[in-house]
């Protein structure tokens, strides 16, 4: 018996024209763009977007200012006390002695700087700043920023600020008429603040490194601690708690941490969440997750309506008639409606959020009875999710 030969090339079929060239080509490309979407049907994200690293925060700063140059429209020093005795402050510092001058220039308001540093900010960086009337000023167009502190949560000064208040809203106003677009008493100033005080913290000598999920889950840091020791190879990730996963340095990274911290923020993990139903009581909004399933249960909806109207008519007497007067005679219609045509839905147990939707919005109901259904469905054991009121 002769043996048979196999060929190594891969196999490709004999086309007889271009069109079934075409055909065969286009076939392929849709059966890979469904392998692809079949492949990422669970989407995962970074952990630097699921989780930040031990040290790496920012720092919020506030300072009390003066923003001048204002044309007729800062606080009235008659009726703001504090923007004058602020004013009088700065110009004795200046040298200039006005304690006994009548101060009413209506040029100045007093303003709340916020701002936030960022960590490892350094020595002559740049942040931005925004500026927040105190007083009863109409607006801070125009304005300037001057010379202000900015202080930490321990009272040391971090940065100072100074510029030109940038702000978006105006307020026009007539005799009669009055228009106000935005908020013109905020406004902010892009670095307008010189960083003058480092936050002292080194990374180099850290032997391990805290992974703070911003939603704390099991089965999240559960996954990151798994995909961080997968990719070191070593068992040095481990989920101490639902929000914290600890990274001990490799001996291959000791003193890169950034290294680290690079290669690990770039892992790729499915971030799980509970199911969750969120509930604003006063938009109406209503948020459902995608893992919320509910047992079969069955539902109607229908309120109870009833109109009176009052129609009076007014009855004359006949032409001539001897002793008639007109009256007003009441008529009342009133009118019930108890939904009698709802209907008993059905929403079968296990249904996807997509089929959840569907079957509420068949009901015919508005957002608000919605909240109150989705609370009964709870109240009766057949909702497997958590319901959060805002």
């Amino acid at each position: 018996m002769a043996a048979q030969t196999f060929s190594r090339e891969p196999y490709m079929p004999r086309f007889n024209s271009m069109v079934d060239r075409f055909w065969f080509v286009a076939i392929h490309l849709v059966m890979a763009a469904v392998l692809f979407t079949a492949g990422t049907a669970h989407a995962s994200s970074r952990i630097k977007d699921v989780a930040g690293f031990e040290g790496v925060r920012d720092n919020v700063l506030v300072g009390y200012g003066l923003v001048v140059g204002l044309n007729g429209t800062g606080d009235d020093l008659k009726k703001i006390g504090a923007t004058k005795q602020s004013l009088l402050g700065m110009f004795e510092r200046l040298g200039i002695n006005t304690r006994d001058d009548r101060l009413e220039t209506d040029n100045v308001a007093a303003v709340i700087v916020t701002a936030t540093l960022p960590g490892f900010a350094r020595k002559g960086g740049r942040i931005d700043l925004t500026v927040s009337s105190l007083g009863n000023a109409e607006s801070l167009q125009g304005g300037s920023l001057a010379v202000t502190p900015l202080i930490g949560a321990d009272g040391e000064v971090y940065a100072v600020a100074q510029g030109v208040v940038q702000v978006g809203g105006f307020t026009a106003q007539g005799a009669a008429a009055t228009v106000t677009r935005g908020v013109p008493t905020s406004g902010r100033i892009p670095n307008g603040a010189i960083v003058e005080r480092e936050i002292d913290f080194d990374m180099s000598r850290m032997k391990a490194v805290n992974l703070s999920l911003h939603n704390p889950d099991f089965t999240t840091a559960r996954r990151i601690s798994d995909a961080v020791n997968a990719y070191l190879g070593t068992l040095s990730a481990v989920a101490t708690d639902p929000g914290t996963v600890l990274v001990t340095m490799p001996e291959s990274y000791r003193g890169t941490v950034v290294d680290l911290m690079t290669s690990v923020e770039q892992l790729q993990v499915e971030p799980d969440q509970p199911a969750r139903v969120i509930i604003d009581e006063n938009t109406g909004v209503i948020v459902i997750g995608d893992d919320v399933r509910i047992s079969t249960v069955a539902i109607a909806q229908g309120n109870l309506t009833i109109r009176v109207t009052e129609t009076p008519q007014v009855s004359q007497p006949s032409p001539f008639s001897e002793g008639g007067t007109t009256e007003v005679v009441p008529r009342t219609d009133i009118q019930v409606d108890d939904d009698s045509d709802r209907r008993l839905g059905i929403v079968n147990a296990g249904v996807s959020l997509q089929e959840l939707v569907n079957g509420l919005n068949a009901l015919g109901i508005g957002p608000r009875d919605m909240i109150s259904i989705l609370q009964a469905i709870k109240a009766a054991g057949a909702l497997q999710a958590e319901i959060q009121v805002m």
